[in-house]
């Protein structure tokens, strides 16, 4: 009977062994952490705007980005096997999104672009920090904020100045 508990513990430990050491888990940690965040705060963001994707949303996509091409670097997959697993990210995002698209009544009421994209955006800072590419995943998060938070600021003051525009008119959703 001992030996069949030993063989139970073994292979126990066979499967989790894909973290060999305290960096490999401290990589994992980090790049899902910051993969998380990331997508917490262009979440948080939206949600503040009072859209329906909002921090749960965009961390779990976040998250999940990052988790598929960590894997595939764990398990060694090649650059260009990498960028099958990318391809399948990239498309299965873009179906995500194509769901918060909504079309009016009238021809030009398309709502729901701006989050679409926002979830596409959210995945590539995933990816990124699933990479490892911190920094590119932080500095792409601060310009999806500026886009978001400033360039409606400068929208809303030309059009102030331009009598009969509007944000549906001009087929953009609104803040």
């Amino acid at each position: 009977m001992t030996a069949w508990w030993h063989q139970i513990a073994s292979t126990v430990a066979a499967e989790f062994s894909d973290v060999p050491d305290a960096a490999q888990a401290t990589r994992i940690v980090v790049r899902l952490g910051m993969a998380a965040l990331l997508g917490g705060v262009l979440g948080w963001e939206r949600e503040h705007a009072g859209k329906a994707a909002g921090v749960r949303t965009h961390m779990l996509v976040a998250m999940g980005a990052a988790l598929f091409v960590l894997v595939a670097q764990q398990a060694g997959i090649s650059p260009a096997d990498n960028s099958r697993v990318l391809q399948g990210v990239i498309a299965g995002v873009g179906f995500l999104g194509a769901g918060t698209i909504l079309k009016g009544d009238a021809e030009s009421q398309v709502k729901g672009l701006t989050t679409a994209a926002g979830i596409w955006l959210t995945a590539a800072i995933g990816v990124a920090a699933g990479l490892g590419q911190e920094a590119t995943a932080v500095l792409s998060t601060l310009l999806a904020l500026f886009v978001l938070w400033l360039i409606p600021l400068a929208q809303e003051a030309v059009d102030k100045q331009r009598p009969g525009t509007s944000d549906a008119a001009q087929g953009e959703e609104p803040r």
